[in-house]
């Protein structure tokens, strides 16, 4: 696999001599239409600039690798092939298929400007996104606008999140344009990537399971080998994700830990150390919704396979959501696989033989995450949940097994009472993997975010739930009315030192006087954290104050 990967990266490499010779007319196109016009080796793309933030332009639409439709359905993404056409990158490109549940959430009721834009369809259809689509692997590009291929901008990859069955590049706290308005020295890509059946099969017979982060290396290497012509620098791009995003982040930086592309990763509430998902040996998920639309073929999986890239996609994509929607058993779920090629079972014992990728990274959470993820309360939406569900466990109730905080040289399973999921679904995963880059010798800046401001919280109990923090530092809290002062300085703060990460990830923080985590240590040292309630708009603080929830199974404070 990792064969085929790098020599596709070659690919790109040959391409660009090609498109070289392609002379005169593609660069005199290219001149008439301005610096909105950036040639790439896969073709010259026509942007446009920001609406509301006239000093950006964008490129709304640009494919990083075939369609993967018809016999390239659940394929490993396919590259581009090299061209000189001309497109316009004007209108972004449709998400990959995704449904929409009908059950009511936070996040299609309270929270929707973190939901892909649905094309006035509504939030709550029980039905597959109308504007997502199996040709959905494209990537988006925002710089500032008067730049040229001269200026060697640092670059962020930003992946968004999902739970691995949704999201997309049309989210709109996560458009960038806020914050490359201001900080004017910076570019951000954002993209696409299959996700649940058609990113996630584990079909019996298919050799590569995990096609969404295939996806994603295959979008880092494209932005590696064109980004420069849109005024980047290939030398000095991060990679950047938000929940489902940042484990996709951080599983690049284990996967691909010899040939990173990048030289940072920011993993925003998530990490690779997230609980596997059972691997389904006798891949019955898959063969489940095969039989169930036509495709039964008993010991045959190739057959199997075959007929299943005949079926329309919208009934695989309303068969498995409404399905999964009904709580029907058996469960089916389509999410990362553990293969040992992208996700692996061992984290620890790949960070012993060190094998992780030799670069900083700035791990982040939210003070309450889980207060958006957890059931929603129906029947007093105002109130919230019963927080005694969500806070604490039975008396009676035995010592965490689900998760193990996994130290140096040994294992304590030791979360006991609050915020369970909070703990062991994010505070866990930052202390792990924090850890194990302290065995590395690795640079790692952590911090958490404890805001709670109504324009982005509508209800007072979420306090800082999981991506509050997103349109704080894209920019787009501003989406909202009921903007303060504090919440404004908030923002600004966080996007500057994030953008200081960006530019330089070893130094750049450093340099503002954000003391990383001490690499000769394996528990312990200092973070920042954002907005407490009870403290200044940014204060440096022990670790311990949050690790010791996991390590220790000590009360945990959701509202700092």
């Amino acid at each position: 696999m990792f064969v085929r990967m790098r020599q596709q990266s070659y690919l790109y490499e040959l391409a660009a001599l090609f498109i070289g010779l392609l002379g005169l007319q593609v660069a005199t196109a290219a001149d008439e239409r301005g610096n909105l016009t950036v040639r790439t080796i896969t073709g010259v793309y026509t942007g446009l600039v920001n609406e509301d933030y006239t000093n950006v332009r964008e490129f709304r639409s640009i494919p990083y690798a075939q369609p993967p439709v018809g016999s390239l359905r659940w394929m490993p993404p396919v590259a581009v092939a090299p061209s000189g056409k001309h497109r316009y990158s004007q209108r972004f490109g449709p998400t990959c298929p995704q449904y929409m549940t009908k059950n009511l959430t936070l996040w299609n009721s309270n929270i929707t400007d973190f939901k892909i834009d649905m094309g006035g369809q509504s939030n709550t259809i029980g039905a597959m996104a109308q504007t997502s689509t199996e040709d959905c692997l494209s990537l988006a590009i925002w710089t500032p606008l008067n730049i040229s291929s001269n200026d060697s901008l640092p670059v962020a990859i930003f992946i968004p999140g999902g739970s691995f069955t949704g999201g997309g590049i049309t989210v709109p706290y996560q458009n960038p344009a806020p914050f490359v308005s201001r900080h004017n020295n910076i570019i951000v890509v954002t993209l696409n990537y299959r996700v649940t059946i058609m990113g996630f099969p584990h079909a019996a017979a298919l050799d590569d399971h995990n096609l969404g982060i295939m996806d994603q290396r295959m979008a880092v290497e494209w932005v590696k080998a064109n980004i420069a012509n849109f005024g980047g620098d290939p030398d000095r791009m991060i990679l950047w994700g938000q929940s489902a995003g940042a484990v996709s982040a951080d599983l690049h930086s284990w996967a691909y830990y010899d040939n990173p592309l990048v030289r940072g990763y920011f993993l925003h509430s998530g990490t690779a150390a997230v609980q596997k998902i059972p691997a389904d040996p006798t891949y019955t998920n898959f063969t489940f919704v095969a039989r169930n639309l036509g495709c039964d073929f008993p010991n045959d999986p190739a057959a199997e396979l075959a007929c299943m890239r005949q079926v329309p996609l919208s009934q695989i994509m309303n068969f498995v959501g409404q399905y999964q929607e009904n709580n029907t058993k058996p469960s089916i779920t389509f999410k990362l696989i553990p293969d040992d090629k992208i996700f692996f079972n061992n984290y620890s014992a790949r960070a012993d033989a060190g094998l992780m990728a030799k670069v900083p990274a700035l791990i982040s959470t939210t003070s309450n995450e889980d207060s958006s993820l957890y059931d929603y309360p129906v029947k007093n939406v105002a109130a919230g949940p019963n927080m005694t569900d969500v806070v604490r466990l039975p008396p009676s109730y035995p010592l965490m097994l689900l998760v193990t905080c996994d130290l140096v040289n040994r294992k304590l399973t030791a979360v006991r009472g609050q915020d369970l999921q909070t703990i062991k679904g994010f505070v866990c995963l930052a202390s792990n993997t924090t850890n194990w880059r302290a065995q590395n010798n690795l640079t790692t800046y952590r911090f958490q975010y404890a805001g709670n401001f109504s324009s982005v919280t509508p209800l007072g109990w979420m306090g800082a739930y999981h991506a509050s923090d997103i349109p704080m530092i894209f920019g787009t809290y501003q989406l909202r009315p009921g903007i303060t002062d504090e919440e404004r300085k908030t923002a600004e703060t966080m996007q500057d030192y994030v953008a200081a990460f960006i530019a330089d990830p070893e130094n750049g923080l450093r340099n503002k006087g954000w003391s990383p985590m001490d690499k000769s240590v394996a528990v312990g040292g200092t973070m920042l954290r954002f907005a407490a309630q009870h403290g200044p708009l940014v204060q440096e603080v022990s670790t311990h104050e949050v690790d010791d929830a996991c390590v220790k199974g000590a009360p945990y404070n959701r509202s700092p």
